[in-house]
Formats: C-alpha cells, structure tokens, sequence
C-alpha cells in the first residue's frame, strides 16, 4: 500500500492524473452536448449541468466540513488540562 500511495505522490505521476482526470471532465462535458436526452426537469436539459452540479455540491461538503471542523470539533490545545 505504501508503495502505491509513494506511487502518485511522485510530482510527475500526481501531474499527470490531474490531467487525466482534467481532460476526461472536458470529454465528458464535451459528450453531454451530442447525448439524447429526456429530462424531467428543464434544467437536465442545460448541457453540462450535472458537471457544475456535481462540483457545487462538492465543493459546499468541503467548505461545510472545514468549518465544522474549525468551529465545531477543533478544540484548544489546552482544552482538557
């Protein structure tokens, strides 16, 4: 397992699934454009949607966590003395 995580901490291997991963959200944006649809709601049918839905809400579940865990779960250091 260590060897794997030493793996993609390497700077070029880390750089380069970053492009990967990159390059395939740009594929797959690209791909929502030439898909047949059928939405419920009129928004599914706004090309990309589900892309910037899928990163709102991920990036509000990691600005949420930050602060709960600065305000809510993080104590002093010397909360227990």
């Amino acid at each position: 397992m260590q060897t794997i995580i030493a793996f993609f901490e390497r700077p070029e291997i880390s750089r380069a699934v970053r492009r990967l991963f990159i390059v395939s959200l740009v594929f797959l944006v690209m791909a929502d454009f030439f898909i047949d649809k059928h939405p419920f709601f009129y928004w599914e049918n706004i090309p990309g949607f589900y892309a910037l839905y899928g990163f709102i809400a991920c990036s509000l579940i990691v600005a949420v966590s930050k602060l709960l865990g600065k305000y809510w779960l993080q104590k002093q250091e010397d909360y227990y003395e």
